[in-house]
């Protein structure tokens, strides 16, 4: 009887065994303990950066960037008529400068108190106290001699001063065409916040849209992200951007590589965007004319944009002499003008620098930069 006891033990442990190895072998395989898996990959590095190892490794040369041409929206609008189609924001932004001086011009029996009050009325919209005293002496003269009393006669003497002042005669054209094998260069330059980086964008993709080749140089190396905030653009507009893969790069050496390549490209325009450096740091200010130096050794600079924020006011005008004393400025971008701006700033900062308005900023859009049309300018102010 024992060994009957012992024999069922067994043989009730042989089926427990046996069905545990079965049970075991018919589960299923995503229980079954995953291999570790490699750590993901670092993204492929552009052209002229490695990446090893989890670290990158930068090279010393500059790194190319092409633009995918398909993530431009849209075809740019024409440079020519901009300003004109543009002008109803400009006209918003005067806070009814225009409306105010036609008021007082418009007064029976201007006293001299009248006269003081619209010269101050023109100093007040930064137009500068030597063309405010001017345009006051010019329309007393017209009124007393004429004796224009109506708000038509009024403003059209106001106007043709105003015009006079802004200057007709200047040369505004942009000289973005390349000569022989060589492109045309366009240094930008201007303060930190001025709006340098989108006008170099914007300025390509007016450009691109005539027919030609632009590159984009992005000599700003000291600010972050200033490099890949114009790589941005150049994607948005279908430019192909020039940029090291060393943050703090030389900027000369990098603007020197831009122009390179443009000429190896046979490309019409380069635009080279620098540091928004402070004015007030001489250092700063000598490396603009190392770039420009540097520049010359391959190519004519063409144009150098001084790019100022039109709401600032006298400050622009403190910047735009220290700009002038530091790289020869051969025109000014206006931004912003489209905002509290004060129209006067545009007479006042070409008497600073003799040198013209050449564009103009009337908002965030890529074609709300417009080529600056004395006309157009003063009719919006005058609404």
């Amino acid at each position: 009887m024992e060994y009957l006891i012992i024999v069922i033990v067994l043989v009730v442990l042989a089926l427990i065994a046996g069905g545990a190895l079965l049970v075991r072998g018919r589960r299923r395989p995503g229980r079954v303990a995953e291999p570790p898996q490699p750590p993901p990959r670092a993204p492929s590095a552009p052209p002229g950066q490695d990446v090893d190892a989890g670290a990158a490794v930068q090279a010393p040369g500059p790194l190319v960037t092409e633009a995918p041409a398909a993530e431009v929206a849209e075809a740019p609008q024409p440079l020519a008529g901009r300003m004109t189609r543009l002008r109803g924001r400009l006209a918003r932004s005067q806070s009814g400068f225009g409306a105010v001086l036609l008021g007082l011009l418009s007064r029976d029996g201007l006293d001299e108190q009248g006269w003081e009050e619209i010269e101050d009325t023109l100093v007040g919209a930064d137009l500068g106290a030597g063309p405010a005293a001017h345009i006051v002496g010019e329309l007393r003269t017209q009124v007393r001699v004429g004796g224009a009393r109506g708000t038509t006669e009024v403003r059209s003497l106001l106007r043709k001063d105003l015009i006079e002042q802004v200057g007709v005669d200047m040369d505004r054209s942009l000289r973005v065409a390349s000569h022989g094998d060589r492109p045309a260069v366009v240094l930008m330059v201007g303060v930190n916040g001025t709006g340098k980086t989108s006008t170099c964008g914007k300025l390509a993709r007016a450009l691109i849209g005539e027919g030609s080749t632009v590159l984009l140089g992005a000599a700003d190396t000291f600010r972050a992200a200033a490099a890949d905030q114009l790589q941005t653009w150049g994607q948005r507009v279908g430019a192909q951007v020039i940029r090291s893969d060393r943050e703090g790069a030389d900027p000369a050496s990098v603007a020197f590589d831009a122009v390179k390549q443009g000429i190896d490209d046979r490309a019409d325009t380069v635009i080279v965007d620098t540091a928004g450096r402070l004015h007030t740091k001489t250092g700063l200010m000598d490396e603009l004319g190392k770039i420009k130096r540097v520049i010359e050794r391959q190519a004519t600079v063409d144009e150098v944009l001084l790019v100022l924020d039109a709401t600032t006011g006298q400050n622009g005008l403190r910047q735009a002499r220290v700009f002038a004393e530091a790289v020869d400025i051969t025109g000014i971008v206006l931004t912003k003008l489209d905002g509290t701006a004060k129209g006067g700033i545009v007479v006042a900062v070409q008497r600073e620098l003799g040198v013209p308005v050449k564009l103009v900023g009337l908002g965030e859009g890529l074609d709300d930069l417009a080529p600056f049309e004395p006309a157009t300018f003063v009719d919006a102010i005058l609404g």
